[in-house]
């Protein structure tokens, strides 16, 4: 990796890390769901007029890719937020790393080092010790970020299977189709999306700013430019 990935790969996790912190003052304000909803249709907004449509050769993947690290990745993320505390889901969720790296190998072949099988078994006992004390943890927060952790995995897997995709491309067409995806299960599950609106304080709306601009296009359009330059077993630790 030159230096430039190097920084952009140390530049992803730290705005995907404050999102954790920026995601549970949201929840405060916005249904998890329903804020889901919210961010997938600004970043949809934002991006599209420059994105132009994707390629019939693309349509499935960003499909797939759509359902996994839009829908379930954010869906199991925002909640999980929404009923636990946002250090432990930080930590959970890097998981995606030894979660992609493992899947790579089956799916893209990318060979394992005992160096990497090592990591991967510390990054698990890690996660165990942290919810596992001190003082009381809710496991239900902390499987759902697991499953998001999961989801984000195999997303990037299949980003860098069916790819390279032009990453602001794939951010605007993957918000599309995440849309209707999340706010089905709002309207099926939650409610007072509308209330919402008018309730909402000032620190509710900027957390959703940064969700959609630096944790979202940013970190996401980063992401996928990595993924389409490095392999997953580099990358993703």
């Amino acid at each position: 990796m030159s230096p430039l990935q190097i920084l952009c790969a140390i530049l992803v996790p730290l705005l995907w890390g404050c999102q954790f912190v920026v995601i549970k003052i949201a929840v405060a304000d916005f249904p998890p769901l329903f804020l889901l909803a919210l961010r997938s249709t600004a970043i949809a907004a934002v991006l599209l007029p420059f994105a132009g449509l994707p390629r019939r050769q693309e349509r499935k993947p960003v499909l797939w890719i759509s359902l996994f690290m839009g829908g379930l990745n954010f869906s199991f993320a925002f909640i999980g937020l929404a009923h636990g505390a946002a250090s432990v889901a930080g930590v959970a969720m890097q998981l995606t790393t030894p979660f992609a790296v493992l899947l790579a190998w089956p799916m893209l072949g990318e060979k394992l080092s005992w160096q990497v099988i090592t990591g991967i078994a510390i990054a698990f006992v890690g996660v165990v010790l942290t919810a596992a004390g001190p003082g009381p943890v809710a496991i239900l927060p902390v499987l759902l970020i697991t499953g998001s952790a999961l989801s984000l995995a195999i997303g990037s897997i299949l980003v860098k299977r069916s790819g390279p995709f032009e990453p602001m491309k794939l951010l605007a067409w993957m918000s599309v189709l995440t849309v209707p995806q999340v706010l089905a299960m709002s309207v099926l599950f939650e409610g007072g999306q509308l209330a919402s609106l008018h309730t909402a304080t000032e620190p509710g709306w900027l957390a959703l700013l940064y969700t959609i601009a630096l944790g979202g296009i940013a970190g996401f359009g980063i992401w996928f430019w990595l993924i389409a330059r490095c392999s997953i077993a580099r990358v993703a630790p």
